[in-house]
């Protein structure tokens, strides 16, 4: 089981960047739209045979976020 909230992760970081979800999809070079669908994906950003693996071997997974060095 991914820990995470990746929809609450994506927006919290926007914020705390000052960038909206537009901003952040011109700079991957993509649209809001995919950007809002693949955090809404339950399986969007995990993939799915990866967490199976996981839990099978007895693991959840949690992602930790570290900002990178300017």
């Amino acid at each position: 089981m991914v820990k995470n909230n990746i929809e609450v992760d994506v927006k919290v970081k926007c914020i705390e960047n000052g960038m909206t979800q537009v901003k952040l999809a011109e700079e991957i070079d993509t649209t809001k739209a995919y950007v809002n669908r693949v955090i809404k994906k339950s399986d969007g950003v995990i993939n799915r045979t990866f967490v199976q693996m996981m839990e099978a071997l007895g693991y959840d997974i949690e992602l930790t976020y570290v900002k990178r060095g300017e």
